[in-house]
């Protein structure tokens, strides 16, 4: 989709919109806090300030603002009456939309300070392979450059890489054209056009990648049982390289 200078500034304060909503989520998920009380909060903020809750507009079959996805749940977990305990490793995936555009960000982290070395290693290696990923992108890479760029990282730290879920490009919806796969080859895939705004989201796991969905048709797990993590911004294509916006 072509963006207009005044969607693509939307989009950029919406992204403000979200980093100030994760800054403070970070500060409240602690040990005994309640996964619906997350919920409620960001619930509470995007309000205030004055944005929608994108899952609330676009998929209303979805009990809450923000995925809240807990060790063996990969990503899209429903937000339940839970209490967060020690050593749970929580993913947190979140769309906002600001004047009619929506941003998209995710970020994976451990509760307390009982992060295991492996827990450790997840997290680090997901969130380096999305910087990775956008290190040198600007208008006229592909989307192939970058599923490239992110599954050496991942290869590297033997990390399982989530192949049923990718990027994707976002705008007026949640999901736009193009698809942004973690995986791929160089000068593959879509071109990239200055103006084009697109999420980047690596999906890992310690055991093996394979995915299955929960009942509630929304919280995916891994098959195996292991852990995985998810790590995502939203980003502007530039002729120079990339803007990250949800930072």
């Amino acid at each position: 989709m072509n963006k207009t200078l005044e969607q693509i500034e939307a989009q950029r304060q919406g992204g403000k919109i979200m980093a100030s909503i994760f800054q403070k989520l970070r500060e409240r998920a602690k040990a005994g806090v309640n996964e619906l009380a997350l919920n409620d909060f960001v619930a509470e903020e995007i309000i205030r300030q004055g944005a929608v809750a994108s899952y609330t507009e676009q998929a209303d079959d979805f009990s809450g603002v923000i995925c809240i996805s807990v060790n063996d749940e990969l990503i899209h977990g429903s937000p339940e009456d839970n209490i967060l305990r020690d050593g749970d490793k929580v993913s947190f995936d979140l769309t906002i939309g600001y004047r009619g555009m929506c941003v998209d960000s995710a970020f994976t982290m451990v509760i307390g300070d009982k992060m295991t070395a492996a827990q450790k290693h997840l997290i680090s290696a997901t969130e380096q392979s999305f910087w990775a990923g956008i290190r040198g992108i600007k208008a006229g890479s592909t989307t192939g450059d970058i599923g490239f760029q992110v599954e050496q990282v991942l290869n590297k730290a033997k990390l399982g890489i989530v192949k049923e879920y990718i990027g994707h490009g976002i705008g007026e919806k949640i999901h736009e054209p193009p698809e942004v796969p973690n995986y791929g080859k160089r000068k593959t895939g879509v071109v990239l056009k200055v103006g084009d705004t697109i999420c980047v989201e690596p999906m890992t796991s310690l055991g093996s990648p394979k995915t299955v969905v929960g009942s509630d048709g929304w919280t995916v797990f891994l098959k195996d049982g292991s852990l995985g993590a998810h790590y995502e911004h939203t980003i502007l294509i530039t002729e120079k390289g990339v803007e990250v916006l949800t930072k």
